[in-house]
């Protein structure tokens, strides 16, 4: 082979060989295969470098969300926002200001709610036989079995007053002390009708549970501030109602006449002895430290230890027993007000028990007890220009009712309903974001020393943090306890007492655990979110975690500007102390007070449409979780469009992912502007949207507003 090839002669120039002329073709097929290649390539290359620097897919017509949740939230945001207002300069209107009048966001999710614990409780045969779910299922049967309790009329009222001694208008009546019938009233029956008594966290570490005193809650609603002419209406009608309460009762109509205007009396007097909480907090004196055996002596007319002890058994009181006093000048003055009344109308003393007792009971009553009421708050709804709530149906008090005495046991089947743990791991995933985006947020505060903000991050990482429910909530035991203090007739008041003695002892007895939790206000169907300062943990109710503000398959857009924004301002809640005067002396307080001023005047800058009873002087915490909730909430959705590619939509609402995002933080604070109440310690409805939004650099520039617009003022706040 060697030899054969050693004697192949190389092809003269010019003229080329058959084999020679074949590898020249395969070169250049080869050549034009890898230019082919090196151009596809450089194309994805340069796709994928152009997709990363153009605008999101998300604004394409395929990144819209076409399932029917995000559908059915569309509907929601074109029926609630007004498209013709101009966002730059009131986005409240833009996003709540619907022709026929602004929806409570928050009010209609909890209605919502309720009507889903309406269809377990009214599911045919889910609850298990003997249990606790049958007790609660047969509570809330008898509570809209409105035919029995027609029935049965005043009888069951009649002899819960005969318990209590009687009442003076109907003859019947014993003479019994007066404070053997306030302990009845306070621990038999939940009624307070001169001071209210509950436990509340002390005001300091470790914050145990401890009794607290406050000011009464009064039927009638009389304001601190009010016009003469209204104050002689609202007088006038809750007489009417009054009469009517003992007319029903069988009294005597010249008697029930006398002993309801001394009644009224009685509470007018009461009234005036209470301090509004805005000159409580200038004076420094939102609550008081004394023992029970002071408070006997500052107020004698109470027998405190005597109706505490009733109250909150089986807790062991003795007169060395601190409590925490609301408002001790209150008390004070309503001991010599009893102490007068003892003297000269014991028995008028005796009526205004049983007038408030009657109140309080009337949704357990008949239907000519619940009509008198219904009128009644119709008619005092009509004094104000904010009203009242509007009456409910029979079904929504019945589902509160049972939600309240058989919480264990709704929370229970609420949260396996409502609450699935894949809802529940996208909120914590959520949650874990807006953390994330404070604790970044918090190394750049300038007006926090680097103690104070090492601090602040390890209080954050250290958060406790409850999502959906009490984790007991999730064991389907628990929701068959047996409840057996709570006894189901003869007539439904007897069973909603037994329901009132039976949350009462839960409550107590929480209390005295090892680790006492704070438990939920309204249970896990609840829609407010808070922090708790007594268990360092922020709580989020799987009745918050619903549409229209949160879903795994919304845009993520919505569940970082409504949801996200709900976390991050209560996270923010932790910091409250830092604001307040002398509450951070490390910190550059010169800068922390020029922070909280521009607040103020920032705040000042937009108009309060039709609201005259906002107070500025209370909001100031409110505002600023507001303000940083946003930033956080918007920095935390910036850092996930980093990370994650292909954000959607909604259809046909012609919003970028961005302005969906600011859209959907507004939608969170949907109410109507004439619900403001005076001792509201959050802003308007209008500020909370406009305020926050104004102060967003980022919403001026996706909206694209003018320099100069409302909403895109020259100047803006550093607090957060």
């Amino acid at each position: 082979m060697g030899t054969l090839w050693s004697q192949e002669r190389p092809p003269e120039e010019g003229q080329p060989t058959e084999h020679s002329r074949w590898w020249a073709r395969a070169r250049r097929l080869i050549m034009a295969v890898l230019l082919l290649g090196l151009l596809l390539g450089s194309s994805v290359l340069l796709f994928y470098i152009f997709r990363s620097c153009g605008p999101p897919l998300s604004l394409s017509p395929t990144g819209s969300c076409e399932m029917p949740m995000c559908l059915h939230l569309l509907d929601h945001y074109l029926a609630s926002g007004n498209t013709r207002a101009a966002p730059c300069t009131d986005f409240f209107s833009f996003a709540c200001g619907k022709e026929k009048g602004t929806s409570n966001s928050f009010q209609s999710l909890a209605e919502e709610n309720k009507s889903r614990l309406r269809r377990i409780l009214e599911a045919p045969g889910s609850w298990h036989l003997g249990s606790g779910e049958e007790k609660a299922f047969q509570f809330y049967n008898s509570c809209m079995d409105t035919s029995a309790i027609e029935t049965a009329g005043a009888g069951p009222l009649r002899q819960v007053i005969e318990e209590l001694g009687g009442w003076p208008i109907s003859g019947n009546w014993t003479s019994l002390d007066f404070n053997r019938t306030l302990r009845l009233l306070m621990s038999q029956y939940g009624h307070f009708p001169f001071f209210r008594a509950y436990l509340g966290p002390h005001p300091t570490p470790p914050h145990t549970p401890v009794i607290q005193i406050d000011q009464p809650e009064f039927d009638i609603p009389l304001k601190q501030e009010q016009e003469q002419k209204i104050y002689a209406q609202i007088v006038r009608e809750y007489l009417t109602y009054l009469n009517q309460l003992g007319t029903l009762l069988g009294g005597d109509p010249g008697k029930v006449q006398e002993h309801a205007s001394l009644s009224i009396s009685i509470t007018s007097q009461l009234f005036q002895f209470l301090r509004p909480l805005g000159q409580q907090q200038a004076q420094g004196k939102l609550f008081q430290i004394v023992t029970i055996d002071k408070l006997q002596e500052m107020a004698p007319a109470i027998d405190w230890l005597s109706c505490l002890q009733a109250t909150f058994t089986p807790m062991s009181l003795s007169p060395s027993q601190t409590v925490i006093v609301h408002d001790l000048d209150y008390l004070k003055n309503m001991s010599q007000l009893m102490e007068k009344q003892l003297l000269s109308h014991r028995d008028f003393l005796q009526s205004h028990m049983i007038f408030g007792l009657v109140g309080t009971l009337s949704p357990a009553l008949d239907s000519k007890f619940q009509e008198a009421h219904t009128i009644l708050n119709s008619k005092m709804g009509s004094f104000y220009k904010a009203g009242l709530i509007p009456a409910h149906p029979r079904w929504m008090k019945c589902v509160e009712d049972t939600g309240d005495f058989f919480e264990p046991t709704l929370a229970a089947l609420f949260v396996h309903e409502a609450f699935s743990p894949s809802t529940q791991s996208a909120a914590m995933d959520l949650f874990t974001a807006i953390k994330d985006a404070l604790i970044t947020r918090l190394r750049r505060i300038p007006w926090m020393d680097e103690e104070t903000r090492k601090k602040a991050q390890d209080r954050v990482t250290q958060l406790q943090v409850k999502m959906g429910g009490p984790e007991w909530a999730m064991d389907p035991a628990l929701a068959r306890q047996e409840y057996s203090d709570v006894h189901l007739g003869p007539s439904f008041l007897q069973s909603f007492l037994s329901g009132i003695r039976s949350r009462q002892a839960r409550i107590i007895q929480s209390s005295l655990r090892p680790f006492p939790h704070q438990s939920d206000s309204s249970g896990p169907w609840g829609v407010n979110a808070y922090y708790s300062i007594t268990d360092h943990m922020v709580v989020f109710p799987a009745g918050l975690l619903q549409p229209p503000f949160f879903h795994p398959a919304y845009p993520r857009a919505v569940n970082f500007g409504a949801a996200g924004s709900i976390m991050a301002r209560e996270l923010l809640h932790i910091f409250d102390q830092l604001l307040l005067p002398g509450g951070c002396p490390a910190c550059d307080t010169h800068a922390l007070k020029e922070a909280l001023l521009c607040l103020e005047h920032h705040y000042a800058a937009f108009p309060l449409y039709s609201v005259t009873s906002f107070n500025s002087s209370l909001t100031v915490l409110e505002n600023a979780a507001d303000l940083g909730g946003l930033a956080i909430a918007l920095q935390a959705y910036n850092k996930m469009l980093l990370w994650h590619r292909g954000e959607t939509t909604l259809p046909k609402l012609g919003l970028t992912p961005q302005q969906l995002f600011f859209r959907s933080y507004a939608q969170v604070m949907c109410r109507n502007l004439s619900t403001q109440d005076s001792q509201d310690t959050h802003s308007p409805p209008t500020l909370r949207v406009n305020g926050p939004l104004s102060n967003i650099p980022a919403f001026a520039r996706h909206f694209y507003c003018p320099r100069g617009a409302l909403l895109n003022p020259s100047k803006r706040c550093q607090l957060w």
